[in-house]
């Protein structure tokens, strides 16, 4: 459900005793405050792992230092994990069954490296997670209309991704879309397509509801993806 303040809940993952949501620039550019005080959690439980881009999952368990990892799963209850983009995949993940979250940030070299795979992977061999009770949200993310991509990032996302219409070529130029190739990945490991939402709005499209990266460079603040149980 998109909201004016700045937050955007997935209905897929409208269960009881969780929150999951992605913000917007409306949010704020503080907005792990105005999370804070909007889902009553403390400021210091709100966890987020340090992204370079790797396919690093990060298993939480007591310490809730930040540590390089560009996916986060927990157990744990009365904690939001999240991740930061701003034109990359956040995906958010549920294992209703196993009492199991996650938190995904997939860019070009995430999704090549299959980083949501690896999260899905780790959930299953972890905490037992069957793919056919994972619920996922993608969010918001640069899409096919606006990311124009060379040789070296459309072989290397199309290598593991497989063929598809998420990858077109055009005039001679590459476009992706990151967030179809991160469900085809999902579906690819046994992710049931009814258990999938996919956001269809486009970061770079949206400049005054979304940060991007490709729309501002440098100056490009981060929205996010969050997810917790209580």
């Amino acid at each position: 459900m998109n909201r004016s303040d700045g937050f955007i809940e997935p209905q897929n993952l409208n269960f009881s005793a969780l929150t999951a949501f992605f913000t917007t620039r409306l949010a704020g550019n503080n907005s792990t405050d105005i999370m804070a005080e909007r889902y009553s959690v403390s400021r210091d439980n709100i966890y987020l792992p340090i992204q370079k881009h790797t396919d690093m999952v990060q298993i939480l368990d007591s310490s809730l230092s930040p540590a390089i990892a560009d996916a986060v799963i927990t157990q744990k209850k009365g904690i939001l994990i999240g991740v930061q983009v701003a034109d990359c995949v956040p995906v958010l993940l549920y294992d209703r069954t196993r009492g199991v979250i996650g938190a995904v940030h997939a860019g070009w070299r995430g999704t090549a490296q299959e980083i949501l795979k690896g999260a899905i992977r780790a959930m299953r061999e972890r905490f037992n997670s069957s793919p056919d009770n994972i619920h996922i949200a993608i969010g918001p993310s640069i899409r096919q209309c606006c990311y124009e991509v060379g040789d070296e990032v459309e072989i290397s996302v199309r290598s593991v991704t497989g063929e598809g219409d998420y990858c077109i070529n055009k005039d001679n130029k590459y476009f992706i879309d990151l967030s179809s190739a991160n469900k085809i990945q999902a579906l690819s490991i046994g992710i049931p397509e009814e258990n999938i939402w996919q956001s269809e709005e486009c970061t770079f499209c949206n400049p005054e509801k979304f940060h991007s990266y490709r729309h501002t460079k440098k100056s490009a603040g981060r929205q996010g993806g969050f997810i917790g149980m209580w």
